[in-house]
């Protein structure tokens, strides 16, 4: 596969519409990691590696998929070189924090980079975003001893991280966990159990997985109340650092599944293994959260780099594709491109018009991630709070609007679309399981609305729509009117949160609306970031064709993406006794 990283839109994020910058400036732990020059060097470093080390291992690595042989889970040919490579070059640590050897960059650059990998490679990309997100818990919730034994290995790539959360019998119901752990007199714990879909639980990339597992204490409170969370390395590390022997970490099988076949996705049983607590007792799912929260937007990242990699293939091939002729708008020669037809010009800015605004909202909710972690006082309590409305969103509708992007992409290329040989078919099972795992989109929904918006009564949402306000006041008189239709929009997503907190059957209510509650608040939220990046392109020093593409795009989503949200607000309004009354049996 050809993959080309969009380095003018990533930089025109940064620089025009972010001003990355001015906010990198206000916070000194960042005014001393990085400028914009840096910035913009990290970005072309990570374009070529994207595209001259991983790009060309996606296909023959979805081709040979992972081998289980005798216990030993191995990954395809060509990717413990690349992973190796890909580590020493300090990738796994960029955001990674710099007293323990991670290179400290903010999360608004590295949410590009991670668009850049799973573009390149969704299955690649995991084994890299799993030891990230298994860093970040560390050195948010363990030991001092733990950060200095497991971090500088962790971000140099030379051990790697899993999250161990669900069983067979547990999927999103943590609370019926049965992984047991047992307390020692050396302050270690000594855990038993299996779990099951465990991303990167095993191969053969790195010397040791890390793995930070959920399980709970012989006395612990019903439910997940009594969960608690582990630190349990594959192999034991010895008082040196080095690696040790087997710790009774152990792979039992691989999943065999519909894309990601080069990810190890495993079965781990631990058999009395040597782990120790993460953060307090019975406290484990706090912990565990950390990694969750960077994990799902992780995989919202995972459905815009499939976007945007499925827009390259398609519209390339649109434009070389010959099939009729004589409509006056060809490319040249006796038959016309099929870019001139109109229906496949509607799923290519379809797709464009959602990936770019994805792409906008992703460095935004990075750059409040930012703010959340390093800012002080007030600018750090509505990052906070930002980032968890933003994050099920996130997750959630980049998923969606990824798979719906890459079936439009096969259907660009039409019969050639279903043979592998062309390379977007196995976008389209690659990014199918982002709607599924860190949460299913329905989860994600549920937790939108249910404890983000209704929850506060729409205060979060009231007060983006200020936010919005206040940043569009330039705006000119030309997009005055899509200004309005958007805060009309707000204005009705306000309204229905309102009404749902005031429901006599709320819960029914809530369960009923989520999922098209959240597609509309996603469509408004890329409202906003259209008008964010029309403002900043025509205020900046963009070249023409970059400025009028922007704006056509823009014209595009106001006029036939927007409306959609209030076909879902219809939705919404209708009675949810037609969902929730049929008897169970009847199913």
């Amino acid at each position: 596969m050809q993959y080309n990283a969009p380095l003018t839109e990533m930089q025109f994020l940064l620089k025009d519409v972010f001003r990355a910058s001015e906010v990198w400036q206000s916070v000194p732990a960042l005014a001393e990691a990085i400028d914009m020059d840096t910035a913009a060097a990290i970005l072309e470093e990570g374009a070529k590696i994207t595209q001259t080390l991983i790009a060309p291992l996606n296909r023959s690595g979805d081709e040979e998929g992972v081998q289980f042989d005798q216990g030993q889970v191995i990954t395809p040919q060509g990717y413990k070189e690349a992973y190796t490579t890909y580590a020493e070059s300090g990738w796994v640590g960029l955001s990674g924090e710099p007293e323990y050897g991670g290179m400290g960059m903010p999360k608004m650059l590295g949410v590009l980079f991670d668009e850049m990998v799973y573009s390149a490679s969704n299955a690649f990309a995991l084994y890299g975003s799993l030891t990230a997100g298994a860093a970040l818990c560390i050195a948010a919730h363990g030991s001092e001893e733990l950060k200095q034994t497991y971090l500088p290995k962790l971000y140099s790539g030379e051990w790697s991280g899993a999250m161990d959360m669900t069983e067979p019998q547990s999927g999103s119901d943590l609370s019926q966990l049965r992984t047991k752990a047992v307390a020692q007199e050396d302050g270690s714990y000594r855990l038993t159990g299996s779990k099951i879909f465990i991303t990167g639980g095993d191969h053969d990339l790195t010397d040791n997985v890390v793995h930070l597992v959920l399980a709970k204490l012989p006395d612990a409170p019903g439910g997940s109340r009594g969960i608690s969370l582990f630190l349990v390395p594959k192999r034991r590390v010895n008082d040196n650092g080095s690696v040790g022997d087997s710790n009774g970490v152990s792979c039992g099988a691989v999943e065999h599944k519909m894309g990601i076949k080069a990810s190890a996705t495993c079965v781990i049983n631990f058999d009395d293994a040597q782990g120790y607590l993460v953060g307090k007792v019975n406290r484990g799912l706090v912990a565990m959260f950390t990694m969750m929260n960077y994990e799902r937007l992780s995989i919202g990242i995972q459905g815009l780099g499939c976007s945007e990699a499925a827009y390259q293939l398609a519209a390339s091939y649109a434009k070389e594709r010959k099939q009729g002729k004589g409509s006056g708008r060809g490319l040249g020669g006796e038959a016309d491109a099929i870019v001139v037809h109109g229906d496949v010009r509607r799923m290519l800015l379809e797709i464009a018009s959602l990936t770019e605004a994805g792409r906008a909202l992703s460095v935004y909710t990075g750059m409040q991630l930012d703010l959340a972690k390093h800012a002080d006082g007030d600018v750090k309590k509505r990052a906070a709070d930002q980032v968890a409305m933003l994050t099920p969103l996130a997750k959630a509708f980049f998923t969606d609007k990824g798979l719906e992007a890459t079936v439009n992409a096969q259907q660009v290329f039409g019969g050639h679309g279903y043979i592998r040989e062309w390379g977007v078919e196995q976008l389209v099972r690659d990014v199918r399981i982002a709607q599924i795992y860190e949460g299913t989109n329905g989860i994600q929904a549920l937790d939108l609305l249910g404890r983000k918006v209704v929850a506060n009564r729409g205060a979060g949402l009231l007060a983006l729509k200020h936010q919005i306000e206040r940043e569009l006041a330039d705006l000119g008189a030309a997009w005055q009117p899509q200004l309005q239709q958007l805060l009309a929009l707000f204005d009705a997503l306000l309204e229905k949160a309102q009404e749902l907190a005031n429901s006599s059957t709320k819960a029914d209510a809530i369960n009923s609306a989520a999922t098209d509650y959240l597609h509309a608040t996603g469509h408004a939220v890329y409202g906003w970031m259209w008008l964010k990046m029309v403002l900043a392109a025509e205020q900046g020093n963009q070249q023409p064709n970059f400025v009028e593409r922007k704006a056509m795009l823009a014209r595009y989503f106001f006029e036939r993406q927007l409306p959609k949200a209030h076909y879902h607000l219809q939705i919404i309004n209708q009675d949810p006794s037609v969902i929730m009354s049929m008897p169970n049996e009847w199913f």
